[in-house]
């Protein structure tokens, strides 16, 4: 069995795509055409449906596909059984990241990673949009935020506190609120994927613990983390975000922190995989070095 051929399936298989897997495969789409064209030669069967507008697995397909992940992924155990010790894991990771957990803790900690390691390569995403693991080839996808249901496997990491700040300029205009009522003359920047002005609100904690949101005015609208901090920047409103991407502003004095103890709850932070009978040797790595670095910085 060529091997090669069967990843290649698999990956247009999970993208529903010979387009999409030729770009993460780093192969001409002629070529990957070809080895599953090649692959279904062999097995004497049709594994997809191709239409011009889609690609679908068969019967066959289905059942085959299970199959072949099984294979590969104990393939991938059986070379790394006898790699000469001290040889290092090899092949690629694809990671999913937040902005600031990526830039302030993951990528500095990243060579000594990579120093243990050095014939890993490693890509990551760090894009605002919720990923597809599976569709999208990531190993695994760091989750900022509570989980939705899913088939994945969950390690709950801890929580990102959140804070409250808005610019110098911002509070010399509107003055600096104490209270909940004092929140009716200010505005905040709000945080929409589809750019949405309803659902705008101030997210605090009541006495009694539950979680409560007051209705406010957003003059702007923004779908990416680096907006959402820039506009608080420019004084177009208050904001609330995790105190890890926030320290550094607040340190500088380019952002102030308001009403501390009226702060939204905190963000749980959770690594998300695959079910795997056999996880690769290079995926369990980088679990189990994510957790070791961004743990620290999480509170319990």
């Amino acid at each position: 069995m060529d091997f090669d051929k069967l990843r290649t399936f698999v990956r247009v298989a999970e993208l529903a795509s010979f387009t999409r897997a030729a770009d993460q495969l780093g192969m001409a789409k002629g070529r990957v055409s070809d080895a599953v064209n090649r692959l279904e030669a062999d097995l004497g069967t049709r594994l997809l449906q191709r239409t011009t507008r889609s690609v679908h697995l068969t019967q066959d397909g289905l059942q085959f596909l299970e199959r072949a992940k099984e294979l590969l992924q104990e393939a991938d155990e059986l070379q790394a059984m006898f790699q000469p010790a001290g040889s290092g894991l090899k092949g690629r990771l694809r990671i999913d990241l937040s902005h600031a957990l990526a830039r302030d803790v993951v990528l500095p900690r990243l060579p000594e990673f990579l120093a243990a390691h050095p014939q890993l390569e490693v890509g990551i995403s760090t894009t605002d949009r919720r990923v597809d693991l599976v569709r999208e080839g990531f190993d695994c996808v760091m989750r900022v935020g509570t989980l939705t249901d899913s088939d994945l496997v969950v390690r709950r990491l801890g929580e990102l506190p959140q804070i409250n700040v808005a610019s110098p300029a911002y509070l010399a205009r509107h003055g600096t609120p104490q209270t909940l009522d004092e929140l009716a003359t200010h505005q905040v920047v709000y945080y929409d994927g589809k750019l949405g002005l309803q659902g705008a609100a101030w997210e605090y904690v009541d006495k009694g613990g539950a979680p409560r949101r007051l209705p406010m005015r957003a003059s702007v609208v923004v779908n990416g983390t680096d907006a959402y901090h820039a506009a608080c920047l420019a004084g177009l409103g208050m904001i609330q975000a995790p105190l890890l991407g926030m320290r550094r502003h607040v340190e500088a004095g380019t952002l102030v922190p308001v009403m501390p103890a009226l702060t939204a709850p905190p963000l749980p932070v959770s690594l998300l995989y695959a079910h795997r009978r056999q996880m690769p040797p290079r995926v369990r790595a980088v679990l189990d070095w994510l957790t070791q670095v961004v743990s620290p910085h999480l509170a319990r």
